[in-house]
């Protein structure tokens, strides 16, 4: 048997090792021809001859385990040493990241209002009906509240339309002065060139004493705020309607890829809507139990900032994950 032990320890790979347990262990291997051999042994030497037998087949099985696992430890430690990285090493080549351009321009949005001292809130996804409709003066038979455009989970819940549920989440819990943005995703049932099913919002809310709030406040802090986005542009005030702000208005600006002059992007017309506002209505005030206040409310689209910025044709493209798109944005 001693070669046997012999063979184990100078076996240098594991499968030569299973040829040596084969030979040794199987049906047909070296220790079952020994146990057959006992049939013509005398009985009193059949126990030791057994006994003797098990002992070495015991140490056998245990000395090949060994040698078993110390063989695959050397070989993982082998295939570890070729398959690493010398991570003190500098790359051959790599790649810049950058911000998505709508959050590149969410960032830049949401940098000019703190800059003029407006807080930054959130809210939850998913709203109640108050909070997203009644509140904000849209009663029930309101066009706005159509299943075509709103993902109702029940009659009461539903993914936000629009970030203005922020706003009253906030009157609800604060005191006027209230300076305030609220920028997030927002949900509705649309998909074309110009929509899709998730978009990003940044709305705007200012509240203060009965008489300390006026349109042409609103008026200044928009044109800052496009002049910062868009440069040397012109801007104009549009009568709209909206039902939680009176009176409300439409601002465009002069279109920025023909000067004014009339193009496609502006349907000849020289000019580009980019966000609405307008004096927020008694009846929201009403709502959060709010008295003798005024204040004014604005809201637009990041997505639509950011297509005009950086000349982007389909709104859709900014979802898609397109690395080729992307990597226009280093």
């Amino acid at each position: 048997m001693k070669e046997w032990y012999d063979k184990i320890q100078a076996a240098e790979s594991v499968e030569t090792l299973e040829e040596i347990r084969i030979a040794v262990f199987g049906k047909k291997g070296v220790l079952s021809a020994e146990f057959a051999k006992m049939k013509s042994a005398p009985n009193e030497e059949k126990a030791g001859i057994a006994k003797e037998l098990n002992t070495h087949k015991s140490k056998l099985m245990a000395l090949l385990n060994d040698q078993k696992n110390s063989l695959q430890t050397l070989v993982l430690e082998r295939a570890m040493k070729e398959e690493g990285i010398d991570v003190t090493l500098y790359a051959s080549h790599s790649e810049r990241g950058s911000l998505h351009p709508v959050m590149e321009t969410m960032d830049r949005i949401v940098e000019y209002f703190v800059s003029m001292n407006f807080s930054v809130h959130t809210g939850p996804m998913v709203e109640d009906d108050f909070h997203n409709f009644e509140a904000l003066n849209l009663p029930k038979y309101h066009p706005a509240r159509d299943m075509q455009d709103t993902f109702y989970f029940s009659d009461e819940m539903l993914l936000r339309t629009h970030t203005s549920p922020v706003q009253i989440r906030t009157m609800l819990h604060t005191q006027p002065p209230i300076r305030m943005i609220a920028p997030g995703a927002v949900f509705r049932r649309d998909y074309d060139l110009t929509h899709t099913p998730m978009f990003h919002q940044v709305e705007g809310l200012l509240v203060d004493k009965e008489g300390e709030v006026s349109f042409a406040n609103l008026k200044y802090i928009l044109e800052d705020f496009l002049k910062y986005m868009f440069g040397d542009v012109n801007i104009r005030f549009r009568p709209s309607f909206f039902p939680f702000t009176e009176p409300s208005a439409e601002v465009d600006i002069s279109c920025i890829f023909c000067e004014g002059k009339g193009c496609r992007v502006c349907s000849k017309t020289g000019w580009l809507e980019v966000l609405g506002c307008g004096i927020v209505d008694p009846n929201v005030f009403e709502a959060v139990k709010y008295k003798d206040v005024s204040g004014y409310a604005f809201g637009l689209g990041v997505e639509r900032f950011a297509m005009l910025i950086h000349h982007i044709g389909d709104l859709r493209s900014l979802f898609e994950g397109d690395v080729r798109l992307l990597e226009q944005f280093r």
